[in-house]
């Protein structure tokens, strides 16, 4: 054969599906659907059914685009399709292109209050798929953060009727583009009736204070087996009676606060909350914590491997990944005591869970910063003279 009349159609099956694993799943449907080739269509629905279909990120929707697929593709796949991406000004139309009995993934760009209050209800066509279907919710939180009545209110009308609504919810994770770009979760009573799941194995969300932290680690997410949490300040419990027990089914953690906390909040709050976690695997800490007071003699300087391991690690035998930024603010007399960079890497000695590296900086008269980090450094914010090193 003459290598000028080979065609695409001439390939295996074999290369041509990788060759089309490749390629964006949106293209390939716009491109290929339609063409009246039963090979081609087999291998199509072979993609489409083990993968996702990503409306947003991947590729531009333009008018002319999503009017095919609403019209012409879509109604054609729907039934092989198990994830979509979507933005919520395109939602509607491209939800209502078909029935979609195997969705179970659904990803929201542009989520807003209004949103909730218009799909998620009894009266929405899709009140199968997200009330039936619907096990993994990722939700791009557009809202604004105002203060925290605000957030009392949107927990109760937007958090909780999501853990009502989604009946078989096992994985919810509401995403901001920073910190505080959306109203935290707030649950002010312990004894709420609110935000209880049997199935709820995956939570990533924003709370208001520590104790809403563990509020929702108080028995009322027994299955939960991975909890992401930014918490906006970590200050003394207003919990009298909270459960204790250790928190057997929790295998990954990750606790990021980017204000400071005291350190005396730390080991009161903190410490206690990780060494319930005695069956963890996984465990993220981003804290940046701030001491006051006299040097005692035998104390620590900052947080150092040391303290990580007999106070924390040592409580997790089932730790295999620990990812870290740990700073520790000391505004004291110390009399001239000085640490080098070399004196805390020493305490990391013995480490087993990587690399790890220690900055000191010293400012004024009694000034200190001490920043220890796992690496490679993974976290999106880091300070001052922090910044130059892990570049």
């Amino acid at each position: 054969m003459n290598q000028s009349d080979i065609h695409l159609l001439d390939l295996p099956n074999e290369i041509l599906l990788t060759i089309l694993k490749k390629l964006d799943n949106i293209d390939i449907l716009y491109s290929l659907c339609g063409i009246n080739n039963e090979r081609l269509d087999i291998l199509i629905q072979n993609i489409v059914s083990n993968n996702i279909l990503d409306f947003v990120i991947t590729s531009p929707m333009t008018d002319v685009k999503l009017d095919r697929f609403c019209s012409y593709i879509l109604p054609r796949s729907h039934h092989y399709i198990k994830k979509l991406i979507l933005d919520t000004t395109s939602m509607e139309r491209i939800l209502l292109a078909g029935d979609y009995p195997n969705l179970t993934s659904l990803e929201l760009f542009n989520f807003e209050q209004k949103i909730a209050f218009h799909y998620f209800i009894d009266d929405t066509p899709f009140r199968h798929i997200f009330k039936h279907q619907i096990t993994d919710l990722i939700l791009h939180n557009n809202d604004e953060y105002d203060n925290a009545i605000l957030s009392n209110i949107y927990t109760k009308d937007v958090y909780a009727y999501i853990m009502v609504f989604f009946q078989s919810l096992k994985i919810l994770k509401i995403i901001a583009s920073s910190e505080y770009d959306y109203p935290p979760l707030v649950i002010w009573n312990h004894q709420s009736t609110t935000w209880f799941s049997s199935t709820l194995t995956v939570l990533c969300i924003t709370v208001f204070g520590f104790d809403h932290c563990l509020f929702l680690l108080d028995g009322r997410l027994k299955q939960l087996t991975t909890f992401k949490v930014q918490v906006h300040a970590i200050s003394r419990s207003m919990l009298i009676d909270c459960n204790k027990e250790d928190l057997i089914n929790l295998k990954c953690f990750s606790l990021t606060n980017y204000n400071y906390t005291y350190e005396y909040e730390y080991d009161d709050l903190v410490v206690p909350l990780l060494r319930r976690m005695t069956y963890l695997e996984k465990l993220t800490l981003y804290l940046r914590i701030k001491k006051v007071g006299r040097f005692v003699s035998g104390a620590s300087l900052s947080i150092d491997g040391a303290h990580l391991h007999n106070e924390i690690l040592v409580h997790m035998p089932q730790l295999h990944t620990f990812k870290f930024y740990i700073s520790t603010e000391t505004n004291a007399i110390y009399s001239n005591l000085r640490f080098s960079n070399d004196d805390i890497q020493q305490t990391f000695i013995n480490m087993k869970y990587g690399q790890t590296a220690c900055i000191m900086d010293y400012y004024g008269a009694c000034g200190t910063i001490c920043h220890v980090y796992s690496l490679p450094f993974t976290f999106t914010q880091n300070y001052d003279s922090l910044s130059i090193y892990c570049i």
